[in-house]
């Protein structure tokens, strides 16, 4: 067995191929800690569930290594990594009651009766369901069953517990509160959880570390207020979170400014955060909530005219979408504010932003 100061899990060099040709998983290092919470997020086709599905066992690495406390699992058995496992579609056994759901995993390990009955009362009233030990399935809504089905993954007490896009078959408030409900379990228990979801808000909210994957490689693992605030190319600023991008050319760069001049014609200052050099092209990335509107523009070195041509009311901030640097499709969040209140569509405003807020990047496939 490992230190357990250890990472838990460890993806070392790993290749997924599933044709001989094309790999789908691309030299994967990947670390996770004990007691982490790990979201694999990204598009459909980015190779996230081909991890998860590896690491459970159910498909195996065409390269590389994969360990569990220190152990490689490459040859081991799913039913015997000790891993529990939670899918979108519940998967509980429909002739059994929740609570003989719960006992089956420890049935198969041999545990005796009184213990598991104790190990099933704990678990169920753990995720809020004590006295819903006699239903089937099909008697609960889906949003009991899916806590149904991460107590069964709970309840044997795995050091590890993979989730995959567990919450996708539900609406979005009780997708929501089960987001709130598994970050709280995983908090008390300290389990570790690797997660797969295509969904950034579920990562965001949920997550100690995500790892943003496209086209079988991870593009960015960090914390959720790192990978937002910074991220690292344009494919990640444009997944996580709503996102401004412009395009230019690199007109001159030092280590803290970098001169481009779009492709409209005016030169904008940027934070030089992944570019090439001078000529090169570059997308550069600029949350909404970070350009500013009206008089407080004067301190920034980005200004501009621009036409207000759309104005959503969202209650604690108004979405004005204007027409500036020959984007028409250019969004600014607005705070609700009596200052901000007399905006009206039509009319030319100035708008401006810091060159800190705004990132400087690669110019990424797609984007």
């Amino acid at each position: 067995m490992s230190d357990k100061s250890d990472p838990l899990v460890r993806f070392i060099e790993v290749q997924k191929s599933y044709d001989g040709e094309s790999l789908v998983v691309k030299n994967l290092n990947l670390d996770i800690e004990r007691g982490e919470f790990v979201t694999m997020l990204g598009p459909s086709g980015s190779g996230k569930t081909t991890c998860l599905m590896m690491l459970a066992g159910f498909e195996p690495a065409t390269h590389g290594e994969i360990t569990l406390d220190g152990v490689s699992i490459n040859n081991v058995a799913p039913h015997k990594r000790g891993i529990g496992m939670v899918f979108q579609n519940y998967a509980l056994f429909p002739h059994m009651t929740v609570a003989e759901n719960l006992a089956f995993p420890l049935e198969v390990r041999k545990m005796g009766k009184s213990d598991i009955e104790t190990r099933v009362k704990k678990t169920l009233d753990m995720v809020h369901l004590g006295a819903f030990g006699d239903r089937r399935p099909a008697q609960l809504s889906g949003g009991q069953q899916q806590r149904v089905a991460v107590a069964r993954a709970l309840v044997f007490d795995p050091e590890l517990v993979l989730m995959d896009e567990p919450l996708g078959a539900l609406d979005k408030q009780l997708r929501e509160s089960m987001q709130y409900e598994i970050k709280h379990i995983h908090e008390n228990l300290g389990v570790t959880v690797v997660y797969v979801t295509h969904d950034q808000s579920e990562a965001l909210t949920m997550s100690n570390r995500i790892a943003v994957f496209d086209d079988g490689i991870i593009q960015q693992l960090a914390p959720p207020d790192v990978l937002y605030e910074k991220p690292e190319n344009a494919f990640v600023a444009q997944f996580i979170g709503e996102n401004n991008k412009l395009q230019g050319t690199v007109k001159e760069v030092s280590a803290d400014i970098a001169h481009i001049k779009l492709d409209s014609g005016e030169m904008v200052q940027a934070l030089p955060v992944n570019v090439a050099g001078v000529g090169e092209r570059s997308t550069m990335s600029l949350r909404p909530e970070r350009v500013m509107i009206g008089q407080a523009i004067e301190e920034c070195p980005n200004n501009f005219d621009a036409k207000v041509e759309e104005l959503i009311y969202l209650g604690d901030h108004i979405r004005s979408r204007v027409s500036v640097c020959g984007h028409d499709d250019f969004i600014v969040k607005v705070p609700n504010s009596s200052d901000h209140a007399s905006l009206s569509e039509g009319e030319t405003v100035k708008v401006g932003w810091h060159s800190e807020d705004c990132r400087a990047l690669d110019v990424y496939k797609g984007i």
